[in-house]
C-alpha cells in the first residue's frame, strides 16, 4: 500500500480520539503490506527523556505481527495556527522504519501541493543511510542484516 490521504486521515482520526480538536497533539498511522492500517500516539510524560515518537507504537505492533510496513505518516495539530501538519520522520523513526527497506514511503511537508504533504521513500529522505556503508555494493542492507 502506498501513502495516501486515507492513511493521513487515519492518523488525524487517531489524534482526534486522543486529543480533542483545539488541543495540541499528534498521532501516526502506518500501512502494512496486507493493507491493514495501524495507528499510535506518543506518550505524554513528565520526563521528556522517556517520551516516544508517535510512530513507535505502530512500528512495534507491526514488528510484533511480523508484518511489513509499506508507508508511514505522522501528523501534528498546531492549535496556535489552527492547522494540521504532516511531519517527516525524525532520524530515530527513519532508523526504525529502515528495517523494512529503502522503499518505505513516508509523509513529508510540501507547501506547493494541495494537500500540504507528499510521499517520499526513505531512500529519498535519507540518501546517505549509514547502513549502506557495510554492504558489498553500497545498497541498503537486507532486512535480515542487524547491526549492534
Amino acid at each position: 500500500m502506498q501513502l495516501d490521504q486515507n492513511l493521513v486521515d487515519a492518523a488525524i482520526a487517531q489524534m482526534d480520539r486522543r486529543w480533542p480538536p483545539g488541543e495540541q497533539g499528534g498521532a501516526a498511522a502506518v500501512y502494512l503490506n496486507d493493507g491493514q492500517i495501524l495507528t499510535s500516539v506518543g506518550l505524554d510524560n513528565l520526563n521528556g527523556g522517556v517520551s516516544l515518537c508517535h510512530e513507535t507504537g505502530a512500528i512495534c505492533q507491526a514488528y510484533t505481527l511480523d508484518k511489513k510496513i509499506t508507508a508511514s505518516v505522522c501528523v501534528y495539530r498546531d492549535s496556535e495556527r489552527e492547522r494540521i501538519l504532516v511531519l517527516p520522520p525524525c532520524g530515530i523513526c527513519q532508523e526504525r522504519l529502515a528495517l523494512w527497506g529503502p522503499d518505505v514511503q513516508v509523509g513529508v511537508p510540501d507547501d506547493s501541493s494541495t494537500t500540504g504533504w507528499r510521499a517520499r521513500t526513505l531512500s529519498d529522505v535519507n540518501p546517505f543511510y549509514w547502513g549502506s556503508q557495510f554492504t558489498e555494493d553500497g545498497a541498503w542492507p537486507a532486512p535480515e542484516v542487524r547491526f549492534s
